[in-house]
């Protein structure tokens, strides 16, 4: 039954993503898990719709209350039909700028100047590595990273075990990106959904989003951000990058979305792009060739892999940062075979 499928994706949800990392999420997955009337209601999606972090994100930009399932649930089953209306026009497009500090090292180890193309873009902050700080606690210590100009008001902190990180921002002289639905991070509806995506008990990282989106709103040359399917779009756009700097293709949980066959149809296209680098920070299942290459279980970790090796398991909102070898700049600065 639909309504048993869905209680046991909940319920996995809240065992291997929000345990540990939003109560609040995990006590809501876990009371759907045991709910045969809201797991049905849920099961009435469309299945790309039903996925957890989306449908708490909508119950909460139309008011849910911040409370325990019980509470939730009382709200939610009598409002469903305008938490429904959210669901059908949004989607799950986290814009975590944090994720930046565990694209650092790898963007660092490329030879610059850098032209970023971020498929699956969202508002684009992913693209901004270069304007924001970063904080890298070490066990010899934390390690401060700052824009050539001087401290950001965006703030990326980072748990990692690395023994080399870089020692300033890369140089990036284009940025572009495509998504489905673009955000405009100076639109406040735009902005209060980026917010309902950051789970309840991350202050730090809404207080960043704000942070990052109040920035990318005064670039006086904002990133092109062409709204369309990334497959589709990746050629046109990556010829558009300027000659004299290395195109890097890169993205954080989005080919998670696209069926089997959409991801090999991307990948193909990215090692087409003569010279371009591609930098994936996805789920340890997205792309199984990395995978089988991979020392250890992710376990609740994502995979960051420069043109298909994978040098370190990173947090989902970028706060930590594990190499798979001692120096995986080695790895990434690999010649790049068309």
């Amino acid at each position: 039954m639909v309504a048993d499928s869905v209680a046991a994706r909940y319920r996995g949800f809240a065992e291997m993503e929000a345990r540990g990392v939003s109560p609040t999420y995990e006590e809501w997955a876990l009371g759907v898990g045991g709910d045969e009337e809201v797991a049905a209601l849920i099961g009435t999606l469309p299945r790309a719709k039903q996925q957890a972090n989306l449908v708490f994100a909508s119950a909460r930009a139309a008011g849910a209350p911040l409370a325990d399932y019980e509470r939730f649930r009382t709200w939610l089953v009598p409002h469903w039909r305008r938490v429904r209306a959210i669901i059908t026009v949004r989607s799950t497009q986290t814009n975590e700028a944090g994720r930046c500090a565990v694209l650092l090292p790898a963007l660092d180890a490329i030879d610059g100047p850098l032209a970023l193309l971020e498929v699956g873009a969202s508002a684009g902050l992913c693209l901004y590595p270069d304007r924001y700080s970063y904080r890298y606690d070490t066990p010899a210590g934390a390690v401060a990273i700052d824009p050539t100009n001087g401290p950001s008001p965006v703030l990326a902190r980072c748990r990692t075990t690395a023994t080399t990180l870089p020692a300033r921002v890369p140089e990036v002289v284009w940025r572009a990106g495509i998504d489905l639905h673009p955000l405009d991070p100076s639109r406040g509806d735009d902005l209060a959904w980026l917010e309902a995506l950051v789970w309840p008990e991350h202050g730090e990282r809404r207080e960043r989003l704000r942070s990052a989106a109040s920035l990318v709103a005064a670039e006086p040359r904002p990133a092109d951000i062409v709204p369309g399917d990334l497959v589709a779009e990746l050629d046109t756009l990556a010829a558009a990058a300027p000659k004299g700097a290395t195109l890097v293709v890169f993205h954080s949980s989005v080919l998670v979305y696209l069926d089997p066959g959409r991801r090999s149809a991307f990948v193909d296209i990215v090692r087409s792009l003569r010279g371009a680098r591609w930098l994936s920070n996805e789920g340890e299942g997205v792309f199984p060739d990395i995978a089988r290459k991979l020392p250890e279980p992710a376990a609740g970790r994502t995979v960051l892999a420069v043109d298909g090796e994978p040098i370190a398991f990173t947090g989902p909102h970028g706060q930590s940062y594990e190499p798979i070898e001692a120096d995986p700049g080695e790895r990434v600065h690999r010649p790049h075979v068309d």
